[in-house]
């Protein structure tokens, strides 16, 4: 059994962010699914990044026993983030209903040069409170903006219980650091690029029980399928890639990310 604790299926079947899914794009998510099941993904985690997207991860996460949703908004769409916000709770208020197992992906970027951090900030703490007051998994989004994210996660340390550095890309220092906060490091498709080789270490050298797995998609695939949509199914293909990196089977990498997996987001009881 493996799990793709971060995916955005709902991008996969359409062409435009950020509107909701007509019936046939909902109906193209069967194939995606059964795609993965058939390279033993049994669970996924398919992640929201603002109001709509959202909607649509709750929608895909009603459809199949398997898949969940997590709500949050992406620190790039954080324009209207008072308004999502609403939404979040609205929908946190029947979360077994509505499948939410997270709050995410959320966080600080400041890759592009329009970024607000003010903004920003006011917007990851809203949802780091969200989660706690919710005792949901915390799916933190972190690129270009190593200090700004330890300082407002520093503040929560104490609190936050189950959270997960999405896309892991940052050095030893800083992964040390969450670690010691019990955070998980998620590890995808960029850990086969040939120019990762920090990350190559962080993973190899890392205890196990500190890593789940997750792909992305539709973005960041694995290097040998760079240049093509990514998918739920190339889990398999990362654990391989991590097996020998740290020099183990897949069978005890596949057990123990996916033990890291369910409690990250409070599963266990479903998937003992």
């Amino acid at each position: 059994m493996l799990i793709d604790t971060h995916c955005h299926i709902n991008m996969m079947v359409k062409k435009e962010f950020d509107v909701a899914l007509t019936p046939t794009e909902l109906s193209l998510t069967d194939a995606i699914v059964q795609e993965a099941s058939n390279n033993d993904v049994s669970l996924i985690i398919n992640v929201g990044t603002r109001k709509v997207e959202n909607h649509n991860c709750i929608l895909i996460a009603q459809k199949f026993p398997h898949v969940f949703a997590t709500v949050g908004i992406h620190p790039n769409d954080s324009d209207t983030w008072q308004e999502d916000i609403q939404c979040m709770k609205q929908w946190l208020t029947d979360k077994e209903k509505n499948k939410i197992v997270g709050i995410g992906e959320c966080g600080m970027d400041r890759h592009y040069q329009n970024h607000n951090l003010q903004q920003q900030r006011d917007a990851f703490k809203a949802q780091i409170e969200l989660a706690l007051e919710h005792d949901l998994a915390l799916i933190v989004h972190s690129r270009d903006a190593y200090d700004e994210t330890l300082t407002i996660l520093e503040e929560y340390k104490n609190n936050i219980s189950r959270a997960v550095m999405h896309c892991f890309s940052y050095d030893k220092a800083f992964a040390d650091i969450v670690i010691s906060w019990n955070f998980m490091l998620g590890i995808g498709g960029t850990i086969t690029y040939p120019k990762n080789t920090i990350l190559r270490e962080i993973v190899t050298h890392a205890d196990l029980k500190n890593i789940v797995l997750e792909t992305d998609a539709p973005f960041l695939p694995i290097q040998s399928m760079r240049g093509k949509q990514n998918h739920p199914q190339y889990i398999k293909a990362i654990a391989e890639y991590v097996a020998t990196l740290k020099n183990e089977s897949l069978e005890i990498i596949a057990r123990q990310t996916t033990r890291n997996a369910l409690r990250l987001f409070n599963l266990e009881k479903y998937y003992s």
